[in-house]
């Protein structure tokens, strides 16, 4: 008994170590793709990290000082709203990305004061879209590790703990007074237009990203060893297996059917198994919008008091 708590803790600080390392390395992908390709060229996203930058572009306050002195007033209300449990991953990435923010800047920034534009003069809309890309998959690999990169993403959350809004809505409605208010500094239309236009590529980017990793597959598998390879599926992968009994209408014959659930990356090993211990199996594999429970992801909507009600009614 012992034993297996020793184990379960080491594994817990294990999994809790990679998270923080890794969510450091999207908030460090995070930050250079603001520093080298949105600063330069005069860029304005979404979110705090917009707001930093518009303060930046109007009065030379390094966007990481900006950042951090919005996300530690936001933190303020939110740790009495919503708990310091909710908010350690959080605290830590705004330290972290304040951080960041700074040496990247510091590294394009010239003597002079200007910044240095690693794409060449006039490049705009490249600009866009690898500062897109860049923050896409950074803020990507974060919430996979379920962190937060604060900002707007705490007033949504805020929003939604006393009304029933959304947390999309809040964040476009927020993100978009955002870049409309760069006309006041620019007053030029087309900084909101590349403004827009590096908002919907990075949460295209965002999604893409998330949604491929989380891609599920539903494999049905129609042979006469099946018993062998549900067990080599069910030691090696740790996949659960159901068995579902077939009657072949043409042949006439009796066979089970396995019915096994599996990330898509896991598709090429399951091929290999069923391919090494019966080359003649039928198999069907197609993709799945959504898998929701043990091993996959958590089911997250909760139904509305109405419901419930009419639920118990029932």
């Amino acid at each position: 008994m012992i034993k297996y708590f020793k184990e379960k803790v080491n594994e817990n600080v294990l999994t809790t170590v990679a998270d923080y390392v890794i969510i450091t390395l999207g908030l460090a992908i995070y930050a250079f793709g603001w520093g080298f390709f949105l600063l330069p060229y005069k860029m304005v996203s979404g979110g705090v990290t917009g707001i930093a930058a518009l303060v930046f572009y109007a009065t030379g306050i390094q966007i990481s000082y900006t950042y951090f002195i919005i996300n530690f007033a936001l933190l303020v209300v939110a740790l009495k709203v919503l708990g310091f449990r909710f908010m350690v991953k959080t605290i830590y990435a705004i330290f972290a990305l304040s951080l960041f923010l700074e040496i990247m800047q510091n590294i394009v920034t010239q003597p002079d004061g200007t910044m240095y534009q690693i794409l060449g003069p006039n490049e705009d809309f490249m600009s866009v879209i690898l500062g897109a890309i860049f923050s896409g998959v950074a803020l990507a690999i974060v919430f996979l590790r379920n962190g937060s990169t604060g900002g707007t993403d705490i007033v949504a959350a805020v929003v939604n703990h006393y009304r029933d809004i959304s947390l999309g809505r809040v964040l476009i409605f927020v993100d978009l007074c955002i870049i409309m208010s760069s006309y006041t500094i620019f007053e030029d239309w087309r900084k909101i237009v590349f403004g827009l236009v590096l908002m919907v590529l990075e949460n295209f980017t965002l999604d893409y990203v998330m949604n491929s990793r989380r891609e599920s597959v539903q494999f049905l598998i129609f042979s006469r060893k099946s018993k062998d390879i549900a067990h080599e599926i069910g030691t090696k992968m740790q996949r659960g297996i159901t068995i579902l009994d077939g009657h072949g209408w043409y042949s006439g014959r009796e066979m089970q059917v396995l019915c096994i659930l599996a990330k898509k990356r896991e598709s090429v090993m399951m091929l290999r198994i069923i391919k090494r211990i019966d080359p003649q199996a039928f198999v069907s594999v197609g993709a799945v919008s959504g898998v929701y429970g043990e091993g996959f992801d958590p089911i997250k909507a909760k139904p509305q008091e109405r419901e419930l009600d009419k639920i118990e009614l029932k």
